[in-house]
């Protein structure tokens, strides 16, 4: 890794923690009783805070994509809930730049294929945040077909917005400094990435006009089907609470995190780095660590193989990475390191909780250590 992209990663990582503790504290303050007003700039901060952390990752990715494969993380999906994501993530957005925005699954509702959601959330990211900033009225419309096959699903997705002109894929370069010009960098940026990722799946991309002033950006992507394997049970409740152990340097993300966990009627403990996770991890008190990845003294990679080293049980207590370098090569180093899986900050409850749910399941811990 070179100098400059070594600081772009160390800056970048940096703002998104920062990022991640103002997202992590609106999510707070939004359970609680607000005026109408209060309400009002809570959901301004949010969206500042989330747009800030949406380019980060966009950018993170697009350096990530221009030397090496596109990394995925695969993993059963169903591809109806990818739209209906869409449709959540961008309807605020769309609203609030007047347009409107239509969503459209056609498949069968089952329908599920082995897909990295985050990668195919960002190839539709990149299309229509282009067509929402170009579209000053009227609607844009996003449409996922599936279709299964003998050799897995076939996906072919559409965005049709407005028509800008002068469309060449031979000349991408001149596009996205177009799309900058015209509607910012966060578009220019999801714009190039959405390309990136797109080539890197081995998709197909082409432009079909329309009648009228609007055309459709079109792409095809092959999945394979999904594996059924046979999985263990998640455990069953033994009578008493989850004793949980928080890990993190960061006074906000322990506040947070042991909010979460109490909201799933677990008990919790806190420790501010490594090197106090794996003295409190001595005692065998606790059934779960959420451990954070960077922190002074001894980061949460080292912690968690000295806690694997402990003798007896202590050293099978199930650990789950907490950090907002979630790509797919930094968490196998995670579960190398003998994590039991990974959250992404900012935390979501449903994410947290099935990560809990599945490090708790008989056996788990036994096969990270």
């Amino acid at each position: 890794m070179s100098l400059p992209d070594f600081f772009f990663d160390r800056v970048t990582a940096d703002i998104r923690q920062q990022m991640d503790g103002v997202i992590a504290l609106t999510e707070q303050l939004a359970r609680q009783r607000l005026t109408a007003d209060g309400e009002a700039c809570l959901a301004s901060v949010a969206e500042a805070a989330a747009g800030v952390s949406r380019m980060l990752d966009a950018a993170r990715d697009l350096r990530r994509t221009t030397s090496r494969d596109v990394q995925l993380d695969l993993e059963p999906i169903r591809l109806r809930e990818v739209m209906d994501e869409i449709h959540d993530r961008w309807q605020p957005r769309a609203a609030a730049a007047g347009v409107t925005l239509l969503v459209s699954y056609d498949g069968e509702p089952e329908t599920a294929a082995m897909a990295d959601r985050k990668r195919l959330l960002q190839i539709f990211d990149g299309f229509i945040g282009e067509a929402v900033g170009a579209q000053a009225r009227g609607a844009v419309e996003a449409s996922l077909q599936a279709r299964s096959g003998p050799d897995g699903v076939t996906l072919l997705g559409r965005v049709r917005g407005p028509r800008d002109g002068g469309w060449d894929e031979q000349d991408v370069e001149a596009r996205i400094r177009s799309i900058e010009g015209r509607l910012g960098l966060e578009a220019a940026i999801g714009a190039m990435l959405s390309r990136r990722l797109l080539a890197g799946m081995e998709g197909q991309l082409r432009r079909e006009a329309n009648a009228g002033a609007s055309d459709t950006a079109a792409f095809e992507i092959r999945l394979a089907p999904v594996v059924e394997a046979a999985g263990e049970a998640p455990a069953e409740d033994a009578g008493r609470p989850a004793h949980i152990l928080v890990v993190d340097d960061n006074a906000t993300n322990r506040m947070v995190a042991q909010s979460l966990v109490e909201m799933f009627d677990c008990t919790s403990e806190a420790a501010e780095d490594g090197e106090e996770a794996v003295e409190a991890a001595r005692s065998g008190r606790f059934d779960l660590i959420l451990m954070d990845i960077k922190m002074p003294r001894m980061d949460g990679v080292a912690a968690t193989r000295a806690i694997r080293a402990l003798p007896g049980p202590v050293a099978q207590t199930p650990i789950i990475a907490l950090t907002a370098n979630a790509d797919p090569e930094d968490a196998e180093s995670y579960l190398a390191a003998g994590m039991n899986g990974v959250v992404e900050k900012p935390m979501k409850p449903e994410h947290l909780l099935q990560a809990l749910q599945d490090a708790l399941a008989p056996g788990a811990a036994a096969a990270a250590a």
